[in-house]
C-alpha cells in the first residue's frame, strides 16, 4: 500500500486490502478489470485518446472535451441503476428533533418581536436575510466534496437560531441582572454581559449543537472539513436570530448597523464557533472514541476566548472611538479571517488527496479506471463528467451523480477504516453495497450513451 497523503489524514492501522471486482463484474469489459491494457474507460476523458475501432470506449472529445461514444462491439450492457434511496432520516426521533429545534426557533423569533415590534423585525428578518445566504454560500462551497445531509444542516441551523438563541437570551439576562443587584452599576452589569457572560453562554450553546450532531453521525463525521460545516452552519442560524434583534432595535442607524454585522462581520460567529468544529473533526480522526470529551473543551475555550476579545474590543470602541475598533479589526480579525480562508483552501486540498488516494486502492485491484479515480478527486472534471451524462439523457446525468456520489462515499469509508474508526465486519458490507451501486451507475450511463453509428 502506497503511503497516504500528508495532513489529516494518518493511516493508523491497514485497511482491508480491496478484492478484486469478480469476472464479468469489473470495471471494463467482462472478466477484464481496469488496469489491463484495452480495458475501456467509464466516461470520456479530456486526456484519452481516441477509441480504436471497434473498441469500448470513446471518440476523441471535441472542442467541449467531450466526445461521443464509440461504437462498442462487445456484449451488450444491461442497466441495473436505480434511483438511490432517500438519505433523509425519516425515523420518529429525527422528525421530533426537527420539531424541537423548530419550536424553539419560533420561540427565538417571538423574543425577537417582543422586544423591536414586529414591524421593525419584518425589516430586519429581510436585512439578515443577507448575510445569512452569503455564509451559507461559503459553507456549501466548502462542503463540496461529500456534501453533509440536507435534514442535519437544517438540523445545526434552527438548533442555532432556535435553541442556542433561547438559552443565550434567558443565560445572559440573568447574568446581567445579577452583576446589576451586586454592583448596582447598569455599565458595570453590560460590560460583565458582553465580554463575560456572553461568550460563554453563547459560544457554549451553540458548541453544544455541534457536539450533539458529532455523537449522533460519529460514524460518518469524517474530519475537520465535517467539523467546519456544521459548525458554521450553527453560528449562521445564532447570528441570523441576533442579527435580527441588532437591525430591529437600531432604529435610524440600520445601515451603519448593517455595514458593521452584516458587512465588516458576517463571519465573526462562524469564526468563533468553527473552532469547537475543528476540535470534534480532529476528535473523529482519533483512534480514541474518548478523544471528544477532552478536545470538545478545548476547541470551546478557543472559541470563548475569541468571542470575549471582539466582545471587548467593541466595548473598548466607546471609549476609544471608532478608530480603536477598526485598529482592532484590521490588526486582529482581518488576519483571522484571511488565515480562515487559506485554511478552507488547504481542507479542500486535503480532501481531494484522499479521494484520489483511497480510490487508487481500488483502482489498483481493479475497481475503477484511472481516470475515473481523476475525475472523482477533481471538482472541474466532476463538473464535466456530468454535463456529459446529461447530455445523453436524464437518466445517464443521474446515474453519473450517483457514480459520484458512491465513490466519494466509498473513499471516506475507506479512509474510516484505515485509521480504525469503523467495525470491519460493517465496513465489508457497506463496501460491497457501494461497490455493487458503483457498477450500477457506469452500466446506466454507459447503457444510456449508446452505440454511434
Amino acid at each position: 500500500m502506497t503511503t497516504p497523503p500528508s495532513g489529516p489524514y494518518p493511516e493508523s492501522r491497514r485497511a482491508p486490502r480491496p478484492a478484486a471486482p469478480p469476472a464479468g463484474q469489473g470495471a471494463g469489459q467482462p472478466g477484464a478489470p481496469y488496469g489491463t491494457p484495452g480495458a475501456p474507460s467509464a466516461y470520456p476523458t479530456p486526456h484519452r485518446p481516441a477509441a480504436a475501432p471497434g473498441s469500448y470506449g470513446y471518440a476523441a472529445p471535441g472542442p467541449s472535451g467531450y466526445g461521443a461514444p464509440a461504437s462498442y462491439s462487445g456484449p451488450p450492457v444491461q442497466s441495473v441503476w436505480t434511483p438511490p434511496a432517500s438519505r433523509s432520516s425519516g425515523n420518529v426521533v429525527g422528525i421530533v428533533a426537527l420539531l424541537i429545534v423548530g419550536f424553539a426557533s419560533i420561540w427565538g423569533l417571538w423574543i425577537v418581536m417582543s422586544l423591536v415590534g414586529v414591524s421593525n423585525a419584518i425589516v430586519a428578518f429581510l436585512a439578515a436575510l443577507l448575510p445569512l445566504l452569503v455564509v451559507l454560500a461559503v459553507v456549501m462551497w466548502l462542503d463540496r466534496w461529500e456534501p453533509e445531509p440536507k435534514l442535519m444542516l437544517l438540523f445545526a441551523l434552527l438548533w442555532g437560531a432556535g435553541v442556542s438563541v433561547v438559552l443565550s437570551f434567558y443565560g445572559n439576562t440573568w447574568v446581567a441582572e445579577t452583576a446589576y443587584v451586586i454592583t448596582g452599576d447598569p455599565f458595570v452589569a453590560d460590560v460583565v454581559s458582553s465580554v463575560v457572560s456572553a461568550p460563554i453562554v453563547e459560544e457554549t450553546t451553540k458548541g453544544l449543537g455541534v457536539l450533539v450532531i458529532f455523537l449522533v453521525r460519529r460514524s460518518h463525521f469524517d474530519g475537520v472539513v465535517d467539523g467546519i460545516v456544521y459548525a458554521a452552519v450553527v453560528a449562521a442560524g445564532f447570528a441570523f436570530t441576533e442579527n435580527i434583534l441588532y437591525f430591529g432595535a437600531s432604529g435610524s442607524a440600520l445601515g451603519s448597523t448593517f455595514i458593521m454585522r452584516g458587512v465588516l462581520s458576517p463571519f465573526a460567529h462562524v469564526l468563533f464557533t468553527a473552532c469547537t468544529g475543528i476540535a470534534l473533526g480532529l476528535a473523529s480522526r482519533s483512534r480514541s472514541r474518548n478523544a471528544a470529551w477532552w478536545m470538545f473543551p478545548v476547541g470551546l475555550l478557543a472559541a470563548v476566548l475569541l468571542h470575549a476579545l471582539w466582545n471587548g474590543a467593541a466595548t473598548l470602541a466607546g471609549f476609544g472611538g471608532p478608530d480603536s475598533f477598526f485598529t482592532f479589526y484590521i490588526a486582529v480579525q482581518v488576519p483571522l479571517f484571511v488565515a480562515a480562508i487559506i485554511l478552507a483552501f488547504w481542507l479542500r486540498r486535503q480532501e481531494a488527496a484522499a479521494i484520489e488516494h483511497r480510490l487508487g486502492e481500488y483502482a489498483a485491484a481493479g475497481w475503477f479506471a484511472q481516470h475515473e479515480v481523476r475525475m472523482v478527486a477533481s471538482l472541474r472534471q466532476r463538473s464535466q463528467a456530468r454535463a456529459w451524462a446529461t447530455r445523453q439523457g436524464p437518466r445517464a446525468g443521474a446515474a453519473m451523480k450517483s457514480f459520484i456520489r458512491d465513490a466519494t462515499s466509498l473513499a471516506y469509508l475507506r479512509q474510516r477504516a484505515a485509521t480504525g474508526r469503523t467495525d470491519l465486519r460493517a465496513h465489508t458490507q457497506t463496501e460491497t453495497e457501494l461497490l455493487s451501486r458503483i457498477r450500477g451507475d457506469r452500466q446506466a450511463f454507459l447503457a444510456a450513451a449508446g452505440p454511434v453509428r
